[in-house]
């Protein structure tokens, strides 16, 4: 889930994707040129919803001078609950949604409960233009109701400076076979987090404990819900993860992620280290501005996982259902979605994008002249699948933040008063 106030676009700061820009403006299959365009030359306005930072700014600005008639109105909401809150009320109105509507994974559910609401994006256009996993995520009884945009591969962030006043390895190289040590599952990642905070002088090891339990969970393949009957069924893994996770909350800094404190705690030595899915580099990038000593390691505990990823989704109440398509097609074609990269850090979903030179040859200033691109690039290709999520999944991922939070960040609560007042919550559901 991206639920940042904030995320800045962090292109200066990225070489090796000033050749892709060009290409916006390619009339080539690649370049998405390929859905019905707009019928005539009559004026009209699109709507755009999304949130966060999609990286589009340049892209419309491109799109309209390629498209003079077009207008588009672009609203771009703070966080994604945010956007999410707007979009569940219009959906349920039958009115007040956006021509084109931007939608995180984990709202997808909703959106095949309500199928009928959406155009179907089926297109020769796209055919094998995303990875599989992808697809399916926004695929119900063959319709595809969302082009993908980015997918979340995820990597450890540190600060090298902080590790190396700690007497631990400060290289990537290094710091990446330090969390592959005794098999580089997610006990070596407190091991090391023990080891740090031994040494460290107070400063803790990551942000927030929540955030350490979306990169486990992300490694499930059901937590939630059971698969085939979509009922609610929490896997015995979820209370080992939240047991383990309070567990060590002396490694944590006790911050609720995109809280006020959390974002001021990057201008000082807040913490050490983070789970990062590839957009969350624009975020640290514009937090820590100033800053100096951020890296990445290419490497995530127990191998791989995906934090994240969104949609672009056209609503049957457009007014203007080819032109829409059209622009959702253009901005999830794999030359936009590598300008996004370099905009903003969200990593491509696009089979074309991802596996292309250009992408591997990223580099980002801000994080030592980190590779990123190669980076980001082989945790992908470490993604051993996503987890299941039904309709339930947004409640009851809320419902065990809010646990881990009354024990980690409001101090409020005992682990295991905690646990059951979750299961209360959940068994409301």
């Amino acid at each position: 889930m991206r639920k940042t106030r904030k995320i800045w676009a962090v292109a200066a700061g990225i070489s090796g994707l000033a050749m892709v820009a060009t290409a916006c403006s390619s009339s080539t299959p690649g370049a998405g040129e390929t859905t019905a365009a707009p019928t005539n030359d009559e004026p009209i306005t699109l709507t755009l919803s999304t949130f966060n930072e999609f990286g589009y700014a340049d892209l419309l600005e491109t799109y309209q001078k390629e498209h003079p008639n077009i207008t588009i109105k672009h609203n771009k909401f703070a966080t994604s609950n945010e956007a999410r809150d707007q979009f569940s009320t219009a959906l349920g109105a039958g009115s007040g949604l956006a021509d084109v509507v931007a939608v995180e994974v984990d709202w997808m559910p909703e959106i095949k409960q309500n199928s009928d609401a959406f155009l179907d994006l089926t297109s020769d256009s796209t055919t094998g233009r995303w990875n599989n996993w992808t697809v399916d995520q926004a695929t119900l009884d063959g319709k595809l109701l969302g082009y993908p945009t980015d997918i979340g591969p995820e990597a450890i962030a540190y600060r090298s400076d902080l590790f190396g006043a700690a007497g631990l390895p400060t290289d990537r190289e290094a710091v990446k076979a330090l969390f592959e040590a005794n098999g580089g599952g997610w006990d070596q990642f407190f091991k090391v987090g023990q080891d740090f905070v031994a040494k460290s002088n107070g400063v803790p090891f990551y942000d927030s404990s929540d955030a350490i339990a979306q990169g486990m969970l992300n490694q499930l393949k059901a937590p939630f819900e059971d698969p085939t009957s979509g009922k609610i069924t929490i896997a015995p893994e979820v209370k080992d993860i939240y047991t383990q996770i309070l567990d060590n909350t002396a490694l944590s800094a006790h911050y609720g992620q995109w809280s006020e404190d959390w974002t001021a705690s990057f201008q000082n030595n807040g913490f050490a280290v983070m789970l990062a899915p590839s957009w969350m580099t624009g975020v640290i990038a514009g937090n820590a501005k100033g800053i100096t000593g951020w890296d990445i390691a290419d490497v995530f505990p127990g191998g791989g996982g995906n934090w994240g990823g969104s949609f672009l989704t056209v609503p049957t109440t457009t007014k203007y259902p080819e032109q829409a398509k059209a622009l959702a097609d253009w901005l999830t074609a794999p030359d936009q979605q590598l300008v996004a990269f370099a905009t903003t850090g969200n990593f491509p979903s696009q089979v074309e994008a991802a596996s292309s030179d250009t992408l591997a040859a990223v580099k980002n200033e801000f994080f030592n002249n980190a590779p990123t691109g190669e980076i980001f690039k082989n945790r992908a290709a470490a993604v051993p699948g996503v987890p299941f999520k039904g309709a339930n999944f947004f409640a009851v991922r809320d419902a065990l933040s809010q646990a881990i939070n009354r024990v980690d960040v409001d101090k409020t609560d005992t682990p295991d008063s905690s646990w059951a007042t979750f299961e209360t919550a959940i068994a409301a559901i």
